[in-house]
């Protein structure tokens, strides 16, 4: 069969959900297995394949997950068996199982039968499969159907198509910053929460007509920009669960805590115990726990009694996997530092200031970068995670890489939007022409893969053109939509 580890697994998911096998399905122990339902593909990339899936095995129907293998060995490899995500499975099922293991273990210690796939395929469809995991393995995620023949295009026509798409990526984001911020005025005149909007107030929402004088409160901008940060910290992983930590420990509650000497280890407190991550200190020996954690768990003893949001808990954050300096952990205690500049200093006059005034690109652009650089400081200078010290010395919560994006990403699109909505035209435009010329720091293996299949790696470091890389890939190559395409037009006609 073949080396399976390593490899991507989506033409074993599709043997899955499609149950094209040989004959009836037996575990590595002997007991029969019935697919009732092969469950839901989980898009997330932590956590097992399928979700809810029903099968019979023997005589007892089990509800829960499987997880999907190349070899049975990944099970451990891939870190499965410490992961809670996978508490759930009720079938482990792998293409190669050398040695015949009938069960592997969750992390809470229960044993979950096996099968290999294997045994149940024909050889011609395992000689399939071996051959399209084999072009997955060596294919990047971003690389392009049309790379064979790109060349036929005019180096001109790609950029000035990956140009175009660059502007149409920029505007999405404008225009979803738009949406929320009309969201959160509505919920500020209404005086209510979150998530009512979404699930009540959908129809009057969308017949309100808004006006300048909706969005005069500086709270709005406070509240939105905090939450197009914090998304922005949680990477691709902990993105959506660090904007709904924005949104349930909300700009409002964050006001209630002061502004003096402790604001930042008040709101460490509230964060890391909102989020869940905190330890319980009050369960643990005296000297398990930390100086710093005992202060933040004495902060939270006296402001739960104030905060009624949202709660979180740790298995919803992902951790595997992560390169430590993207810990939420570390993204939080940098996203508190954002909120003192926010909240204390003034951070979006700053910024709108300097939009203003500095009239050299190159030197505003730096400028701006330079206040989304966040450099380490006090217990998270030396630690990951809560009360295990680090090897090595933490020098920055947000790198400049990071920060880089957040200009792009978040930056660029606010005060666009802000300038646009209060009539200042002249800056607005001045936004534009930056993220027009801005050269980034940091890219990713989707846009290096669209650029070598494009044969165009002299622009990977102009932000225009590497946002049209992105598009291209996720609005027109992953979604097959070739003949929409001005390069696929002329490479497949």
């Amino acid at each position: 069969m073949g080396n399976a580890h390593n490899i991507k697994e989506s033409e074993l998911h599709k043997l899955w959900i499609n149950q094209s096998f040989t004959s009836d399905l037996k575990t590595l122990s002997g007991n029969p297995i019935t697919v009732l339902d092969v469950g839901s593909f989980n898009e997330d990339t932590a956590g097992p394949d399928f979700k809810h899936s029903r099968i019979r095995i023997g005589n007892l129907v089990y509800v829960g997950d499987v997880e999907i293998d190349g070899d049975y060995n990944n099970w451990k490899s891939h870190g499965h068996n410490i992961d809670n995500k996978h508490n759930k499975v009720i079938l482990h099922v792998s293409l190669i199982n050398k040695y015949n293991q009938q069960y592997v273990y969750t992390k809470d210690g229960r044993k979950v039968p096996t099968i290999c796939l294997s045994n149940f395929m024909k050889r011609e469809t395992i000689e399939t499969v071996n051959k399209n995991l084999l072009v997955e393995t060596t294919s990047g995620n971003g690389k392009l159907r049309c790379s064979a023949v790109a060349d036929k295009v005019e180096y001109k026509t790609k950029k000035q198509f990956l140009s175009k798409l660059g502007i149409e990526r920029f505007n999405k984001k404008c225009n979803k910053c738009y949406s929320r911020l009309k969201e959160l005025a509505y919920l500020r005149e209404l005086n209510i929460k979150e998530p009512i909007i979404r699930y009540d107030l959908k129809p009057e929402f969308e017949d309100k007509k808004f006006t300048h004088d909706d969005f005069k409160h500086r709270e709005l901008w406070q509240q939105l920009f905090y939450e197009m940060v914090f998304e922005a910290l949680g990477y691709s992983k902990n993105k959506a669960i660090m904007l709904s930590l924005a949104q349930s420990v909300n700009i409002d509650f964050i006001e209630k805590l002061g502004h003096d000497g402790e604001f930042s280890e008040r709101v460490e407190s509230v964060l890391f115990n909102v989020a869940g991550i905190m330890p319980d200190v009050h369960n643990l020996p005296e000297n398990e726990s930390s100086d710093y954690t005992k202060r933040l768990a004495k902060d939270w003893d006296i402001i739960k009694r104030i905060y009624d949001g949202k709660t979180f808990n740790e298995t919803q954050w992902h951790f595997f996997r992560l390169r430590p300096q993207n810990f939420p952990t570390i993204r939080i205690a940098g996203g508190v530092r954002f909120l003192d500049l926010l909240l204390n200093k003034d951070l979006i006059g700053t910024i709108i200031k300097k939009f203003k005034e500095i009239r050299s690109f190159n030197v505003l652009i730096n400028s701006v970068r330079s206040l989304f650089v966040v450099r380490s400081k006090g217990f998270w200078k030396s630690h990951y995670v809560f009360d295990q010290p680090a090897k090595d010395e933490i020098k920055y919560f947000i790198g400049a890489s990071r920060a880089d994006e957040i200009v792009v990403n978040v930056v660029l699109p606010f005060f666009t939007l802000y300038f646009d909505l209060f009539g200042d035209k002249e800056s607005s435009k001045k936004v534009l022409k930056i993220y027009n010329v801005y050269n980034q720091r940091s890219d990713n293996g989707i846009v290096r893969d669209v650029a070598a299949s494009l044969k165009v790696n002299d622009l990977l470091k102009k932000t225009i053109y590497t946002q049209g890389m992105l598009e291209l890939f996720r609005g027109y190559c992953s979604k097959k939509n070739c003949m929409e395409c001005e390069i696929g037009k002329e490479v497949f006609n």
